[in-house]
């Protein structure tokens, strides 16, 4: 089992600096990766109302607290609000289906997932479309009644912290500007091709800690999108790179873990998505080498800035014209 480094949240709460990403798995697959994780000792898992996986990562959860191998509070829970939810009147009730799902009295981190909302069709936790192809999207968001509908959650008990996901610094401002309970949390796409430096200094600056979804490039993501009818994207080959290659050489380590462990050496959490046995072993066990400062100057030269995001919400058309997108132009 590996030992474990910490994050101190504003509440006081800590939280491990590895976490489980587990985006785009399902059911039993989703249910023998959570369990072989949790042998391992991970102790965050990251997941999401969208990602449609809350049911069988509660049905586990639920089986190692029941029989006593885990306490709830040696466990940190992630999920979000959905993009139909970003509507002040609807987050009470995704707060709430959430947990119902995750058989949870409470989550330790509730994120929104997407600054942009989309009009709610019941029974559908993704956005719709209209006859052209358009998102049926809502007006722009009023971030500040939203985040007071988050802060309520903290009140009653159902997240220990709330935070926000794919919003840039003007987006945070407005928020922080208004909040009570300010964001513990930021999740955005990082990884060491695309390391978004301003992002994490203005959050690190304001005691907000930076999630990373995505840490390794996401190496299955064509997987996901072409299973949904689109075109397969064009993926820079992070793990293949000769500079991480040569890194993980001289460390005797794994590609994968020295881009890991360049991120965890900056204060930022990163949340890799595996469900096999090895890659589960390989990304948690980062916390026995360190990266000298030759390699992180290596590292951080390898930045390739927008040209490397991934996720753009391309599978929503139209929401890049909405006033809310958070992502400057590649």
């Amino acid at each position: 089992m590996a030992t474990k480094i910490y994050l101190t949240l504003p509440s006081g709460q800590k939280i491990p600096a590895i976490g489980l990403g587990t985006f785009d798995a399902y059911n039993e697959e989703m249910e023998a990766a959570l369990n072989t994780a949790l042998e391992l000792g991970y102790r965050h898992i990251d997941t999401a109302f969208l990602y449609e996986n809350e049911r069988p990562i509660g049905r586990v959860v639920n089986q190692w607290i029941s029989s006593g191998k885990l306490k709830r509070e040696d466990l940190f829970i992630t999920t979000k609000l959905p993009m139909v939810g970003v509507h002040p009147d609807r987050v009470e009730m995704f707060m709430k289906k959430s947990l119902e799902n995750l058989q949870l009295d409470y989550v330790d981190l509730y994120l929104i997932h997407f600054p942009v909302g989309c009009k709610l069709k019941e029974g559908n936790p993704w956005p719709y479309f209209y006859e052209n192809g358009e998102t049926a999207v809502e007006p722009k968001t009023d971030h500040a009644a939203l985040w007071k509908k988050m802060e309520e959650q903290v009140d009653a008990g159902r997240t220990k912290n709330i935070g926000l996901s794919n919003y840039n610094i003007s987006q945070i401002t407005a928020v922080l500007k208004s909040a009570r309970i300010k964001p513990a949390a930021l999740q955005v796409e990082l990884n060491v091709y695309l390391q978004q430096s301003e992002l994490v200094d203005f959050c690190q600056k304001n005691g907000i800690a930076v999630i990373a979804y995505f840490p390794l490039l996401n190496p299955g993501y064509n997987n996901f999108i072409t299973r949904i009818g689109e075109k397969p994207k064009q993926m820079p080959n992070l793990l293949g790179d000769p500079e991480v290659i040569k890194i993980a050489q001289k460390h005797s380590k794994s590609p994968a873990q020295v881009v890991l462990r360049f991120l965890v050496q900056t204060g930022i959490i990163p949340i890799p998505k595996s469900v096999i046995l090895k890659e589960l072993q390989e990304n948690i066990n980062v916390y026995y080498f360190n990266l000298d400062d030759a390699d992180m100057r290596i590292l951080r030269g390898l930045d390739k800035g927008e040209a490397a995001r991934m996720a753009r919400c391309e599978l929503f058309k139209g929401v890049d014209k909405h006033p809310d997108f958070p992502f400057p132009e590649a």
